[in-house]
């Protein structure tokens, strides 16, 4: 009981100096990797970079202490993170406090839920997202996360669309109108040094040293070049009117967005007023009215929405040239428009434009490229988050999302690592751990995280036997969040968007459509339209992830309701099988007929279906055979159907027989009297002495013997046809 509930007790057996070596050097490793990692993950999500490490410092311990994997790395990754943003953007802007809360949140809620099933030991839940509709989802998610980094590569900011294909074409109008070629560079350098590296030997830290060769290159160049000025800086008075334009509509789109939240706050006073009144499931004027403003409000807020975005995309095509005065400050002019004999910067000057009001005498103008910026030191604070029902409401059914992919993800990883060390791996003890990991990191402000492939594939590599691996790894975060991020201040983003690039390429797999489809034409299907539902919807990414489970439910319905039902003959290989798939003969006077599947409410009357059809086929039928070895369960409709299936039969001078019942079958028989009505006679153990009795009863003691010779359920007897 006690390795149970405190799994991490197993590790200390034959524990020595060696193996924490080991443990010790793996964990460094995992976190070399973890640390820029987890910052790029978090800007994927939607927060500030800083973020990422403060859900990859207690996350990775508290999933290693209570999980059953000793290998697995816990922490940010790109689907989860994804998912997370994508849930959060239509409820607050990326990055603001809201947002943050929301994360932090999600986090507590995708804890609770795991650790419940994990508790509950329900963790074959998980099997609601067969493979094939996981493939589809982890390929579609793979190109999202890898396209919404390209504004990054580009050096441009756009307003993300409803759609990301919109956001897209957004993207790459921006690029056409301006591409900032350093930070361009910084990308695809990024990424080549990664390539050559890895190729080079995959236990060098390429992640890393991509990370150190750019952050110090970024430094010593002045790559990053903002400048903070007062408007009137800016010598062009069109800009002036539009910035002022700009500040008026975000503080409408404000006011509108409070308004709004007053009166939804009214609306469920006024309905919890009525629930209190006992009167369900009608309204009073006053409700109606409320809706009705909501309504009007959010109409506005749109309308006012599309205005910014068009006010945004052209405040960000704007560019200056910059003159700078002898106080080394600088005054900006229209590309063209300097005064003559001006000092001119050789830079491109352009406005940073985000969804927040400007502050007019603190105007912030981009010379360079975009880094991480400055990351507060310490670590965050440990708090509990708010958590409200109508929030708890609006995130469950992503949090339920998150949970199974998550959980899928990690388990997965685990599994294969298991397979190789010969460790005993308790999925359900996982989700404890994947739980624990979420609910306990909310309360140090970390948002939604997940075992991840990369890293626990560099864990093991790297020789790890246990999860002090994982402890290291926290330390280490540690380390960095209290000493060391001033270093990490020059790190440019392009690099970030650049890692995100390199960690999805791994989950792009095109095999796995033709393996499904080579498996089962539906399964491949479901998979290529989960694909593409959910490249169409992004970043709605729940609607692909509903699309493919409905799909496969209802194949998996379907087929439940019209399981194989098949006629048997000798094949061959003297054994009886599928008289249409195999070619054979079937007996003109006993039809053996094959039950494959539960006989439940869904599909009893399928049973007396395929059971007339093969009577039609044969009119000089005598007697009928149900081999039952397929047959694991029957409810009361399943009984109900065999019972009509024997009267029916016996009311048409036919035999009726049964062979290889289960156990579990037999029990409903006899509880139901079933047995008697059938006859114990006429219950045989196997096919095969079902057979042999049922063809000596109806050919050699019937005036049917002329067919005994050639019977095919005695005889291979291949089929003309």
């Amino acid at each position: 009981m006690i390795y149970h509930i405190f799994p991490f007790l197993a590790w200390f057996k034959d524990y020595d100096l060696g193996k924490f070596r080991i443990d010790f050097l793996a964990g460094i490793t995992v976190a070399l990797v973890l640390i820029p990692q987890s910052m790029a993950y978090a800007q994927l999500a939607g927060l500030p970079a800083y973020y990422g490490l403060y859900a990859a410092f207690l996350p990775p311990i508290i999933a290693s202490l209570f999980g059953s994997s000793r290998q697995l790395a816990t922490g940010p990754v790109a689907v989860v993170s994804l998912m997370t943003s994508a849930t959060l953007s239509p409820m607050a802007t990326a990055g603001s406090s809201e947002f943050i809360v929301y994360a932090i949140v999600l986090a507590c809620i995708v804890g609770v839920f795991q650790l419940s099933l994990g508790i509950l030991r329900l963790g074959l839940v998980v099997n609601f997202l067969s493979h094939p509709v996981v493939n589809g989802f982890t390929n579609a998610a793979a190109i999202i996360i890898a396209t919404s980094q390209l504004s990054k590569f580009f050096g441009d900011d756009v307003t993300e669309a409803e759609h990301h294909y919109e956001t897209m074409v957004r993207v790459f109008k921006a690029a056409m109108d301006y591409t900032h070629y350093p930070t361009l560079c910084y990308g695809v350098g990024a990424v080549l040094i990664m390539v050559v590296l890895k190729k080079i030997d995959r236990r060098i830290p390429n992640v890393l040293v991509a990370v150190v060769i750019t952050t110090l290159i970024s430094y010593f160049t002045g790559y990053n070049k903002d400048v903070q000025v007062d408007v009137s800086a800016v010598k062009v008075p069109e800009v002036h009117e539009q910035l002022d334009a700009f500040n008026t509509v975000v503080k409408t789109i404000a006011s509108l967005s409070e308004e709004r939240r007053n009166v939804s706050l009214k609306l469920d006073e006024e309905l919890s007023a009525l629930k209190a009144a006992h009167v369900h499931g009608r309204k009073s004027v006053e409700t109606i009215n409320l809706q009705g403003q909501i309504e009007a409000l959010s109409m506005k807020m749109d309308e006012q929405k599309g205005i910014l975005v068009g006010m945004q995309t052209s405040l960000r095509t704007l560019k200056f040239e910059g003159v700078k005065n002898d106080d080394k400050t600088y005054t900006f002019y229209s590309k063209g428009a300097a005064p003559s004999g001006s000092v001119l910067s050789t830079r491109t000057w352009r406005l940073k434009i985000g969804n927040s009001p400007l502050n007019l005498s603190k105007l912030r103008i981009m010379g360079g490229g975009a880094v991480v910026g400055k990351i507060p030191e310490g670590l965050p604070k440990f708090t509990i988050p708010a958590l409200s029902m109508k929030v708890i409401m609006k995130l469950l059914p992503t949090a339920v999302i998150i949970t199974l992919l998550g959980f899928m993800e990690a388990i997965a990883i685990a599994k294969a690592i298991a397979a190789q060390t010969g460790q005993t791996l308790n999925p359900n003890q996982e989700l404890i751990g994947q739980g624990l990991a979420n609910l306990l990191g909310s309360f140090s402000s970390s948002y939604p995280v997940s075992g991840s492939f990369s890293r626990s594939a560099v864990n093991f590599q790297a020789g790890a036997v246990s999860g002090i691996s994982s402890v290291v790894t926290s330390i280490v975060v540690i380390a960095t969040l209290l000493f060391f991020t001033p270093l990490l201040y020059h790190l440019p983003q392009a690099v970030l968007a650049a890692i995100i690039m390199m960690a999805v390429i791994g989950l792009i797999n095109v095999k796995g459509f033709l393996h499904a489809w080579k498996a089962q034409w539906y399964d491949g299907a479901i998979s290529i339209l989960t694909f593409l539902v959910t490249l169409y919807f992004a970043p709605h990414l729940d609607n692909g992830i509903f699309l493919g489970v409905l799909l496969s439910m209802t194949v998996f319905l379907y087929k439940s309701m019209r399981p194989v039902v098949a006629s048997l003959s000798l094949n061959e290989e003297n054994v009886l099988s599928c008289a249409e798939l195999d070619r054979l003969k079937g007996c003109r006077h006993i039809c053996v007929m094959r039950f494959d599947g539960a006989i439940f409410f869904a599909n009893a009357s399928y049973l007396d279906e395929q059971a007339l059809k093969f009577r039609s086929e044969r009119p000089d039928l005598r007697y009928v055979l149900l081999d039952a070895r397929g047959i694991n369960d029957v409810d009361a409709s399943g009984e109900e159907a065999l019972d009509l299936l024997c009267k029916r039969m016996r009311s048409a001078g036919l035999g009726f027989a049964m062979c290889g019942v289960k156990g579990q079958v037999m029990k409903v028989m006899n509880r139901t009297g079933l047995i008697n009505k059938i006859g114990k006679t006429n219950i045989y153990a196997d096919s095969r002495a079902a057979v042999a009795a049922l063809t000596k009863k109806v050919h050699e003691e019937t005036d049917l013997a002329q067919g005994c010779d050639n019977c095919p359920l005695t005889k291979y007897l291949p089929s003309d046809k």
